[in-house]
């Protein structure tokens, strides 16, 4: 995952190679305590991208925590994302913030272009999607809304299917479940986003990501 940009379409793309993973965390305030099972966590699977989710609290303390946390997720070459946040990540040592919705995404451009990554979600139509792959760094399809709702699945296996047909930047599918994930992948996804879900199962977030990974690696691209 880079901040370099992409075409913005072509028709004759190769596919890309397996889907990697692309890792939520749940809204965070006690960091420290958190930073110990994310770090057990990334030890078990490949993950190009953690997104880190902040309950809200002043700007220094935001900083701090997303500082916290980056010592955790760069050291082994991970890319850290705030959710939002654009004008602290500079600051906060992050590689970017994930916007949502086009007016979000054009107003932290110029926080964060040319060195920083811009991702896009919330993306209710093709021509939102379309506008956002002009200028976003990836787009993301399926994540929940803040009430939690999100789209049909079908519907996000279609939108995943014609941007991967047509579009250069790279493209992500958010899994609700492990099931999902192969599909997502299947239908295009360049990375899958694996949400709150992964740290409330019984089983240990490790091993859920440790699943999801085998999943991916046992599928074979074109």
């Amino acid at each position: 995952m880079s901040a370099q940009r992409h075409g913005s379409a072509s028709s004759a793309t190769p596919r890309r190679r397996n889907a990697r993973l692309y890792l939520f965390t749940p809204p965070l305030g006690d960091v420290a305590s958190f930073g110990r099972d994310l770090d057990e966590a990334l030890t078990a699977a490949d993950v190009a991208a953690v997104l880190l989710r902040l309950e809200g609290a002043d700007e220094r303390t935001l900083i701090n925590r997303a500082k916290t946390v980056a010592a955790v997720v760069q050291r082994r070459d991970i890319a850290l994302l705030l959710d939002g946040h654009a004008e602290i990540v500079a600051r906060a040592g992050a590689d970017g913030a994930h916007l949502t919705g086009i007016a979000a995404l054009n107003a932290a451009l110029g926080m964060l272009k040319p060195s920083r990554i811009a991702g896009a979600g919330g993306l209710h139509s093709r021509h939102d999607a379309m506008l956002a792959g002009e200028i976003a760094d990836y787009v993301m399809f399926g994540e929940p809304d803040r009430r939690g709702m999100r789209p049909p699945f079908e519907a996000v296996l279609e939108r995943l299917e014609w941007w991967a047909e047509l579009f250069e930047p790279p493209c992500i599918g958010y899994a609700a479940n492990l099931d999902e994930v192969v599909l997502l992948a299947r239908a295009g996804a360049d990375f899958v986003a694996l949400g709150d879900w992964v740290w409330t199962q019984e089983r240990a977030p490790a091993a859920m990501l440790a699943a999801a990974s085998g999943r991916l690696a046992a599928l074979e691209r074109p």
